[in-house]
C-alpha cells in the first residue's frame, strides 16, 4: 500500500529588498543659501513620512570635520596648493560616503548633502585650474558608484555672493570665503556649464528669489523627479 504523499510546502516568499535611498546634493557659491534650503527640504520630507539625514562636506564625520578644519580654518591655509586642497576634500568625502551616505542609502534613507563631488569639479578643477582628468579620477576613487540622484544648484550672481559673505555677523571670513571676485565668477560659471551638460541630474534655482519661493520650487522638483 502506497503511503499518502505529504502535502507540498508552500513556496517561501522572497523578501522584498528595502528600497534604495536617495542622495540629493546641494551646490552653489559661498552665501548661496544651501544650508537654509537643506533645512527646509528636510522638514518637508519628514512631514510626508520619509527618513532623512542631512550632512555636509568637507565634514559630516569626526574625521571629516578635522579635515574641514585644516581646509577652512588652518592658520597656514593660504599657503595650501590646489592639489593638496583637492586631496583633502577627497579624503573627507571618502570617509563621509562610507560612514554616513552609503549605509543610509542602503536603509532607504534620503540623504541631503551640502556639497559633494561637483564642488571639486568646479572649485578645484575650474576655479583652481587643475586638469580635468585627475579631478575626475580622484572623485571616482573617493565615492565609487555613490552618485547624486539629484543635484540642486542655488545660483547667485558673484556680487551677491560676496555681499552675503560680508554681511555674515558670526565669524571672520574663512579661507574659502576670502577668495576674490574672479575666483567666484569662475565658480558660478563652472556650475552653470556643468548643469547644462547634465540636465537630467541638475536643477538650477535662482538664489536671489525670496526664501519661501526657492523652497517651493525645490520641493516641487523633488516630488516630480523622485516621487517622494
Amino acid at each position: 500500500m502506497k503511503k499518502p504523499k505529504k502535502p507540498a510546502r508552500p513556496a517561501a516568499r522572497a523578501r522584498t529588498p528595502a528600497p534604495r535611498g536617495v542622495l540629493i546634493s546641494f551646490e552653489g557659491s559661498e552665501g548661496s543659501g544651501k544650508s537654509t534650503q537643506i533645512a527646509h527640504l528636510a522638514e518637508h520630507l519628514q512631514l510626508v513620512g520619509r527618513a532623512v539625514v542631512s550632512t555636509r562636506e568637507p565634514g559630516g564625520t569626526e574625521i571629516g570635520e578635522q579635515v574641514r578644519n585644516i581646509i577652512v580654518h588652518n592658520s597656514r591655509g593660504d599657503e595650501m596648493c590646489a592639489e593638496t586642497e583637492l586631496l583633502l576634500f577627497a579624503a573627507s568625502r571618502a570617509q563621509l560616503v562610507r560612514e554616513i551616505i552609503a549605509p543610509n542609502l542602503l536603509k532607504g534613507v534620503i540623504v541631503l548633502c551640502d556639497r559633494y563631488i561637483d564642488s571639486s569639479t568646479v572649485y578645484q578643477g575650474v576655479a583652481r585650474n587643475l586638469s580635468r582628468d585627475p579631478v575626475q579620477q580622484i572623485n571616482q576613487f573617493a565615492v565609487g558608484n555613490v552618485l547624486p540622484d539629484l543635484t540642486i544648484v542655488l545660483d547667485v550672481p558673484t556680487g551677491v555672493s560676496l555681499s552675503r559673505i560680508n554681511q555674515r555677523a558670526s565669524d571672520l571670513p574663512n579661507r574659502m570665503e576670502r577668495e576674490n571676485i574672479d575666483f567666484y565668477k569662475k565658480v558660478r560659471d563652472g556650475y552653470l556649464v556643468l548643469a547644462r551638460s547634465l540636465p537630467r541630474r541638475f536643477f538650477v534655482v535662482d538664489g536671489t528669489l525670496p526664501e519661501d519661493k526657492i523652497c517651493r520650487l525645490i520641493w516641487a522638483e523633488v516630488k516630480k523627479r523622485l516621487g517622494v
